[in-house]
Parts: structure tokens; sequence; C-alpha cells
């Protein structure tokens, strides 16, 4: 299980992104597109990682929303 993020971005679409994984982020026109399309992101990102031979990082949850 991974923590994401999802915010809107100027374009007018959702921007999904997996903090625990640097540079995995995704988008889609619906909260539900954005998900479906960092789900997958996140599987490609996490074989590549593995197929390099290289460590996948654990996932941490330790954000905080704070409102200013």
């Amino acid at each position: 299980m991974r923590q994401v993020i999802i915010y809107s971005g100027e374009d007018g679409y959702f921007i999904a992104e997996c903090p625990s994984l640097p540079g995995c982020l995704s988008q889609g026109q619906t909260r539900e597109e954005a998900v479906s399309n960092i789900k997958e992101a996140i599987h490609v990102y996490i074989a590549a990682l593995e197929e390099d031979g290289l460590p996948v990082p654990e996932e941490h949850f330790d954000a905080m929303v704070v409102a200013v």
C-alpha cells in the first residue's frame, strides 16, 4: 500500500503523486482516472527498480495537512 496525494493542477487535471517514490506521479481528467493512473505508475516504478536490482523505498505515512 502506498500513500498518494491528489490535487488539482492548473490545467484542470487532477495530479496524483506518490511521495515515497520520488518522481512517481501521474494525472487524470477525474480523481478516479488519476487514481487509476497512479496505481499503474507505482507498479511500473517498482518493477523498474526491481529489474535494475535497486532497493524499493519503504512506505511511510507521515503526511500532515495544515490549514493556512
